[in-house]
């Protein structure tokens, strides 16, 4: 069966600009274009479609979408394997989130109690689901879903203790930053060094295993990705790409 662009934009819930779009840039391309210009789509493009809609409420960007549907072992059946998983974890994050935002409330509301136990778990299920709202996307597509999963399960198992060491590492390295770049020190100094191994001390707290690669591509992500960029820029512009010139410099001869 062939779907018109205005057919197959109803069908979808897309406008037939977007479609239009998705043409000019490669990302679907119609089955055949009639001599009137008229754009016509087969059940190929719908199902190519139906993974282009997928993907974007998963948070992907067009350019990343074609770059993955185009290579040559892309498989549509994976692909649903992989949304599945994807929406299932998701699934399990809301459910914990809704979870705790209910007995927050009635606490509140003074129909249940909370111990400090109960306090701290939370605390840290917050952490990791803002975690991953915020960079999980990029995590995963870098480092598999594997190492997202990992890095959760091990802020799960950190003590009281090491939670706020964990948080305590956190603060430090932002503000070490923000007074490097406020003085113009350099990357490659001393400063930069104690700046690596606080950053360096940090991650080992989450990561199953370290690696001066890993260590140095989630540098490189700092300043190519803009959430992250502005984490660290927050208070003071520059502190990315401190700290991930003094990574670049510094990881290798730790």
């Amino acid at each position: 069966m062939e779907y018109s662009i205005n057919e197959l934009s109803k069908l979808a819930g897309v406008s037939a600009r977007t479609l239009r779009y998705y043409d000019e840039i490669g990302l679907l391309l119609p089955l055949r274009t009639n001599e009137a210009g008229y754009r016509f789509y087969g059940e190929k493009e719908v199902e190519l479609l139906q993974q282009i809609l997928f993907y974007r409420e998963r948070g992907f960007a067009l350019e990343q979408i074609k770059n993955i549907m185009y290579q040559s072992d892309f498989d549509i059946l994976s692909a649903l394997y992989g949304h599945l998983e994807e929406l299932e974890n998701q699934k399990k994050r809301l459910d914990g989130l809704i979870s705790i935002v209910k007995k927050t409330i009635l606490v509140k509301k003074g129909e249940d109690n909370m111990s400090d136990q109960e306090r701290f778990e939370i605390l840290k299920e917050r952490m990791i689901q803002e975690n991953e709202a915020q960079y999980g996307q990029e995590v995963r597509e870098k480092y598999g879903n594997a190492s997202m999963e990992e890095a959760a399960q091990k802020m799960k198992n950190m003590s009281e203790e090491d939670y706020r060491r964990f948080q305590k590492l956190e603060n430090e390295i932002l503000l070490r930053l923000t007074e490097a770049v406020v003085a113009e020190a350099m990357p490659e100094g001393a400063e930069g060094k104690e700046i690596v191994l606080l950053h360096k001390e940090w991650l080992g707290m989450t990561w199953k295993t370290y690696s001066k690669e890993a260590h140095k591509g989630l540098a490189m992500m700092y300043v190519m990705d803009e959430r992250f960029t502005a984490y660290y820029d927050k208070k003071v512009q520059g502190c990315a790409a401190f700290l991930r010139k003094a990574i670049e410099y510094w990881v290798e001869k730790l």
